[in-house]
C-alpha cells in the first residue's frame, strides 16, 4: 500500500525545525576536505538519538542503515556530502561561520542536515516499509581524489549491496520549490592541470639574450584552446580554463619560469583521454621549439556523472506527484563535475537539483562564493522528497 504524500509532508514539517537547527550548526562549524571529524562526530550524535546503526569509514565517513520493518529484499542509498571549502564568508550572518577562512559554500551542510531530516523521516515511518536505506554521509567531495571513490574501495556499495542511489545538491538558479532533473549524462569529468615553463631569464631590455618563459606560456594557452576549438567534437562539450598563472618577474625581468594551474572537463571518456595526449604533445613541444621545457602534469579527477535513465525518470515522476508538475524541471548538461559520478559508474544512480535560489529575498549568489547562502524553506521540501523518492522506489 503507497504513503501518502500527504503523510510525508506533514513529517516534513515537523522536522523542519530540526533541520534547519542542524544546517545551521554546521555551516557555523565547517571542516575542510577529508578533515571533518567534528562533523563526523556531530552527525553521529545525531542517528544515535534517532536509533540509527552506523558505523565509520573512510576515516570521517559515516554510513547508517534504516530497514523497514515489512519483509522485503531491497536496498537503495541516500548520499550527502560534508565538507566545506577554502573561502571566507561575507560578514553579518547570525549563523556564519565561527572558523575563519573556511565555509560552507557549496551547500554541503544542508545536504548533510537534508540526509539527517529524511532519515528522521522514514524512522517514523519504518513499520510501514519494507527494504534497507542506506545513508552515506561522505566526507572530500570538494578535493581528489574524492571521498566517493575512498568509500566505493573501503566497501560502501556492499554488506548490504544498493541496487541504486540517490543525491541530491543545491541551485540557486532554481527558486526554493522546485527541483531538477536530468537522464543520462549530466555533469562532466573534471582533471586538474599543472604545467611549468622553464627557460632563461634576464633583463626585459634584452630579451634576446632570455628564453622568454613568458611569450612561450602566451603561445601554449593559445594553441591549447585549439583543442577546445578545433579538435573536439562539437557534439561533445569540452572545457579547458587556466585559473592561476604566476610568473615572478617585473616591469623590467624575464623570470625564469612560469607556473600555471588549470581544468579540464568533457563528457565522453575516450575524447578525455586522447585530448590528455593531445594537449601534453602541444604544450611540451611549442616549449621545446623555443628552447624551453614544459612540465606538464595531468592528474585525472571524477569521471562525467550519468543519471541511470530508467531511474531517473521514475524519480522525476514521483517528484510530479510529490510537487506538482509545474515545480520540477528539466536541466541541461551541466559543465561542473561531482564526486557522485563515482557512484554512478558503479550502479544505477539519480542525482538531481534542490532549488534554494529567492529573488525577492536577494539569495541568488552562485556556489563558491563568499556570499552563497539557501534559502532554508528548501529544507522542508529537500528531507521530504527525498522520503517520498525513496518509499517509492521501495513499493511504499
Amino acid at each position: 500500500m503507497l504513503i501518502a504524500k500527504e503523510i510525508v509532508t506533514a513529517l516534513a514539517q515537523d522536522v523542519f525545525q530540526d533541520t534547519v537547527a542542524t544546517r545551521r550548526h554546521l555551516h557555523q562549524h565547517p571542516e575542510l576536505s577529508f578533515a571533518e571529524y567534528n562533523t563526523s562526530k556531530f552527525i553521529q550524535a545525531q542517528l544515535t538519538k534517532l536509533g540509527i546503526p552506523f558505523e565509520s569509514m573512510a576515516d570521517t565517513g559515516v554510513v547508517a542503515l534504516i530497514q523497514g520493518d515489512l519483509p522485503s529484499q531491497e536496498v537503495i542509498a541516500l548520499r550527502a556530502d560534508m565538507d566545506a571549502l577554502p573561502i571566507q564568508e561575507i560578514d553579518g550572518r547570525s549563523y556564519g561561520s565561527s572558523t575563519p577562512g573556511v565555509m560552507h559554500a557549496c551547500g554541503h551542510d544542508a545536504h548533510t542536515a537534508s540526509l539527517l531530516g529524511t532519515a528522521a523521516i522514514l524512522m517514523r515511518l519504518k513499520d510501514q516499509f519494507g527494504g534497507t536505506v542506506k545513508l552515506i554521509f561522505q566526507p572530500g567531495e570538494e578535493k581528489l581524489p574524492g571521498g566517493a571513490s575512498i568509500m566505493i574501495k573501503e566497501g560502501v556499495l556492499q554488506n548490504p549491496a544498493p541496487t541504486s542511489i540517490y543525491g541530491q545538491h543545491v541551485m540557486p538558479l532554481i527558486e526554493t520549490g522546485k527541483v531538477g532533473f536530468r537522464a543520462g549524462k549530466y555533469m562532466a569529468s573534471c582533471d586538474e592541470l599543472f604545467m611549468t615553463v622553464k627557460g632563461r631569464g634576464g633583463h626585459g631590455a634584452h630579451p634576446h639574450q632570455t628564453i622568454d618563459p613568458i611569450a612561450i606560456t602566451a603561445q601554449i594557452i593559445v594553441a591549447l584552446q585549439q583543442v577546445v576549438s578545433r579538435v573536439a567534437d562539437p557534439r561533445t562539450p569540452t572545457v579547458l580554463s587556466f585559473g592561476k598563472i604566476i610568473a615572478h618577474g617585473a616591469t623590467n625581468i624575464i623570470p625564469e619560469e612560469v607556473y600555471l594551474e588549470g581544468t579540464f572537463r568533457t563528457f565522453d571518456e575516450d575524447w578525455r583521454a586522447k585530448a590528455h595526449e593531445r594537449m601534453y604533445a602541444i604544450a611540451t613541444s611549442i616549449a621545446a621549439g623555443f628552447g624551453a621545457v614544459c612540465d606538464f602534469e595531468i592528474r585525472k579527477g571524477y569521471p562525467f556523472l550519468i543519471n541511470e535513465e530508467k531511474l531517473t525518470h521514475e524519480a522525476r515522476r514521483h517528484a510530479v506527484e510529490y510537487l506538482g508538475d509545474e515545480n520540477v524541471l528539466d536541466l541541461d548538461l551541466w559543465p561542473a563535475a561531482e564526486d557522485f559520478s563515482y557512484y554512478s559508474q558503479e550502479i544505477n544512480a539519480c542525482f538531481y537539483r534542490l532549488g534554494t535560489g529567492n529573488k525577492a529575498r536577494g539569495i541568488t549568489s552562485g556556489v563558491h562564493t563568499p556570499d552563497f547562502d539557501i534559502d532554508e524553506n528548501a529544507l522542508a521540501l529537500s528531507t521530504g522528497l527525498m522520503a517520498f523518492i525513496t518509499l517509492r522506489r521501495l513499493g511504499y
